[in-house]
């Protein structure tokens, strides 16, 4: 079977993105069963705002999956809006968050759910008077 250089040129990319997912999987650890007690969480903090690392791994079927918490003081924004290949799933526990996806703005809190594709902008801001606090659940590889 013959193959053109059209058709090289299509498989190439695909090719690159595969082995750089496989690359991302290997350098993570297998995600363990086990259970996480928000207590004793190590607490990073930065000013107002604290992340709470819970794990980056990967699924027993390979999928790359990272889990973390944070609590954003009033006013605080984690970061600016931005865009990244992987989605993520946001769900708040407490307080609100003024979420923008695509430009349009919506304000939920505890108990709402977010759920951002890949490579749309989005952010957050805890518009206050108090914290608020949310999980993280990224889904995916995180570099394309």
């Amino acid at each position: 079977m013959n193959h053109s250089r059209r058709d090289l040129a299509m498989l190439l990319p695909a090719l690159a993105a595969a082995t750089a997912a496989a690359q991302e999987k290997s350098e993570k650890p297998l995600l363990p069963e086990r259970t996480w007690s928000y207590e004793d969480l190590p607490v990073k903090v930065n000013g107002s705002n604290k992340t709470r690392a819970v794990f980056d791994a990967v699924t027993h079927t390979g999928y790359p999956v990272e889990v973390h918490i944070t609590e954003l003081g009033p006013g605080m924004a984690p970061h600016p809006p931005h865009r990244h290949p992987h989605e993520e799933l946001v769900m708040v526990r407490r307080g609100v968050l003024d979420v923008t996806l695509s430009g349009k703005t919506t304000r939920i809190g505890p108990g709402s759910v977010v759920a951002t594709k890949s490579n749309e902008m989005h952010g957050w801001k805890n518009p206050g008077p108090d914290s608020s606090e949310y999980f993280v659940i990224a889904l995916g590889p995180k570099k394309a």
